[in-house]
């Protein structure tokens, strides 16, 4: 697996490259849909590829684990054959979900031990079972075991909580070294940098997380509850001391379309949120003029195009109105719609900023951009 840098801009840390995996060439900056348990919330395959235009997809370790399991994976062929997806898949090895298992799992030096939130049945993942675990999965690109420290920790627990990272890392890589690809296609894996808000605890853990690097490395912790000042001034920190050139940096869990923007600028080259699918359930629609509630009594009468400016086929095939009348009536179309409208502005967002990163004019449009999506119609 390999990621070339094609193009930087002249006025930011904004940059274009080509990461090459197993299931096809990723174009970054790229925005990738989570798909937790093996598929993106009310989305087709095939619209995610012909009319979204989604280049990766993501599937989660932890939710996989437990259902349906890996004997199923592994007789499926792993998780491309099982859900039907031929482009790259990336998973997270569900440090963030025993971040969230808070009261239900116990960490120590050896791993973490959980119980299912599915039926309460007890379990450990350490760093080499879950290694075998992506391994049975199959993703392209696994990401190491990690503890997501919580974003208001002080600073002893997030270095106590980097200490264990580091020691999960070391043996993470260690047994990924042991082991083989099950499917004929290559494998590789992410180290995440963690170390909440502290910059001497970012930049142990940039170090640490080098020295296992391969094609990426993540940005993790920052979509847990810092201030977004804080984000950018941990990516203000952290890119400046990665590899020019060799390794895509990914920051996990993040964001509004603003968010990506403005990471893009300081070098982010790799997103992924729920947000777009998620708030897209609940009625809200992000545009290149503002975001928009569709449940507002304004939409009712509003025959016009669902966004004139939208990349998608339900920007131009449904109203307003008619949006409007699927969410007060409760009806599942409705998040559908929404869901396929965010997720095809997402991916838009980050095609614009490839385009203007090579046409070397990033920075001006981006701000007059910002200014535009985060304003309320």
């Amino acid at each position: 697996m390999k990621f070339t840098k094609t193009f930087t801009d002249p006025r930011s840390s904004a940059r274009c490259g080509l990461l090459e995996t197993g299931h096809g060439v990723i174009s970054t900056p790229i925005f990738m849909p989570v798909g937790t348990v093996g598929s993106v919330k009310g989305v087709y395959h095939r619209d995610l590829k012909e009319d979204i235009g989604a280049e990766i997809i993501l599937g989660n370790t932890y939710h996989l684990y437990l259902r349906p399991g890996l004997d199923t994976l592994k007789a499926a062929g792993g998780l491309h054959k099982f859900e039907s997806w031929d482009r790259p898949i990336l998973t997270d090895s569900g440090g963030f979900q025993i971040f969230s298992l808070t009261g239900i799992r116990k960490l120590t030096s050896e791993g973490c031990t959980f119980q299912s939130h599915i039926d309460g049945s007890r379990h450990t993942f350490t760093p080499e079972n879950n290694v075998d675990t992506q391994r049975i999965i199959g993703a392209d690109i696994m990401m190491a075991l990690d503890e997501c420290c919580p974003g208001d920790a002080d600073h002893a627990y997030a270095s106590k909580s980097l200490h264990l990272t580091k020691n999960w890392l070391e043996r993470f890589a260690k047994r990924f070294g042991e082991t083989e690809p099950l499917y004929g296609y290559d494998q590789t894996f992410f180290p995440i940098i963690q170390g909440c808000t502290y910059p001497d605890l970012r930049t142990e853990a940039l170090e640490h997380a080098l020295n296992y690097a391969d094609a990426g490395i993540a940005i993790g912790g920052l979509a847990v509850g810092e201030p977004t000042e804080k984000m950018y001034e941990m990516l203000e920190l952290v890119c400046p001391q990665l590899p020019s050139d060799g390794v895509a940096r990914y920051l996990m869990g993040v964001g509004t379309p603003a968010n990506l923007l403005e990471a893009i600028s300081r070098g982010v080259d790799m997103f992924d949120c729920v947000m777009p699918t998620r708030n897209g359930r609940n009625g809200m629609l992000f545009t290149w003029n503002g975001v928009m509630n569709m449940r507002n009594a304004k939409w009712e009468n509003d025959f016009s195009e669902l966004d004139p400016s939208g990349t998608s086929f339900v920007d131009h095939n449904y109203s307003k109105a008619y949006l409007r009348h699927l969410f007060i009536a409760g009806e599942m179309f409705a998040a559908m719609i929404a869901s396929e409208h965010n997720l095809a502005f997402y991916l838009d967002v980050v095609r614009q900023a490839r385009i203007h990163i090579e046409a070397g004019d990033f920075s001006s449009w981006k701000d007059e951009a910002v200014r535009r999506i985060t304003s309320r119609i």
